[in-house]
C-alpha cells in the first residue's frame, strides 16, 4: 500500500481535512503549531500577553529574525493577534486568539507530559546508547 493510499484510508473521521494526505493544507498548520518555535511560542503566549523582546527572552534561544517569522505565519493561521498602537515609541503586543488559546492548551499538556517523562527518556537514551546505538 502506498503513502497516498494510507492517507486516503485515514479520512475515516468525516473530516474536510486530512493532514496525512500531502496536499491538505491544515499541514502546513500543523507545522507551524508543532514546530519547536511555533510549540514554544504558543505555549509561551498561553501564560500572557507579551511584547516582542519580552516574547523574545521568555522563548530562550530563538533569534529575532525566527520569532518574526513564527509570529507572522501564527498570525496567518489565526492563532495570534497582533496588537499595534500607535504611540512613541510603537508598542506591539502578542496574545492568543480563542482557536490559539484551545491550540495551546493541547500543546501544554503534552509539552507537560514530556516534561514530566524525561526521566523515562533519559534512561532510554542511556540504555541505546550503551548498546552502541542500533
Amino acid at each position: 500500500m502506498d503513502t497516498t493510499a494510507r492517507a486516503e484510508d485515514t479520512t475515516d473521521r468525516d473530516l474536510a481535512y486530512n493532514v496525512f494526505a500531502r496536499s491538505c493544507p491544515s499541514r502546513s498548520t500543523l507545522e507551524h503549531v508543532t514546530g519547536r518555535w511555533g510549540a514554544l511560542t504558543l505555549g509561551a503566549l498561553h501564560d500572557s500577553t507579551f511584547r516582542f523582546n519580552e516574547l523574545r527572552r521568555r522563548v530562550d534561544g530563538v533569534s529575532e529574525k525566527m520569532l518574526s517569522q513564527t509570529l507572522h505565519a501564527l498570525e496567518r493561521d489565526g492563532l495570534v493577534h497582533r496588537d499595534a498602537r500607535p504611540t512613541n515609541p510603537p508598542r506591539v503586543d502578542y496574545r492568543l486568539t480563542p482557536l490559539g488559546e484551545q491550540i495551546a492548551g493541547h500543546l501544554l499538556a503534552l509539552i507537560h507530559f514530556v516534561e514530566g517523562s524525561q526521566d523515562e527518556v533519559i534512561e532510554a537514551q542511556r540504555r541505546y546508547d550503551d548498546l552502541g546505538g542500533r
